[in-house]
Parts: C-alpha cells; structure tokens; sequence
C-alpha cells in the first residue's frame, strides 16, 4: 500500500483546523483515506489526492490543474476524482480541493456498514 506520507501529513493538518468535526484514518483504495464523520471525504493514493464531492460541480472540477476522473468498471463516477499533484501544489489550490471535499460531507451518503 504506497502513498505519500508527506502528503498524508498535510491533510492531517489541514483538517486538524476544523471544528466540530470528526476525522477517522483508514487504509483503503490502495492508500490512506480520511474519514469525516464517517463517511469517505479525501484519499491519498501514491502522490494524488482522490476527492469526493458534490456532483453537481463536475464541470468546474473537471476543468482545473491535475484532475484525472476516477473511472470504475469502465464508468466515470461523478462527485469523484483523483488530483495528480501539479492541481495541489500551491497552498490556494489545495485548500480548495479540500474545501469542496468537506463542503459536500454533510450531505454525502454514508457506505453500507
């Protein structure tokens, strides 16, 4: 299971900021995924992030620096994408994967347990 602990750590950070909010590390996805309150939010595979938000913003997302969508079984699954690192180097970026991510994790369907 290879994933960028470095990037890894900026994401534990990052939402360390938050309030309210509980964050569970799990291996899964061939990576590290952060849970929100239960529900999968952002994932590290290898150096990519793989971020879940709301569909209804696949076209704005499709369109920034490093997005690469996240095909299963032959299907594009929208609301999910992987970022290769160009797309989250400067801090603004970033932030703004991450935002999106945690904007969409109120609504967001949590998986079968």
């Amino acid at each position: 299971m290879a994933y960028s602990t470095e990037l890894a750590d900026r994401v534990r950070e990052r939402l360390s900021m938050e309030n309210n909010i509980e964050v569970e590390e799990k291996k899964m996805f061939s990576g590290l995924s952060f849970l929100v309150n239960g529900k999968m939010c952002i994932n590290i595979s290898h150096d990519n992030l793989m971020c879940r938000y709301n569909p209804e913003l696949e076209g704005e997302v499709s369109e920034k620096k490093g997005f690469l969508p996240m095909i299963m079984k032959g299907k594009q699954l929208n609301g999910y994408c992987y970022v290769e690192p160009i797309g989250f180097q400067k801090p603004d970026d970033f932030e703004y994967w991450i935002k999106i991510c945690l904007d969409y994790n109120p609504v967001a369907k949590a998986s079968k347990k």
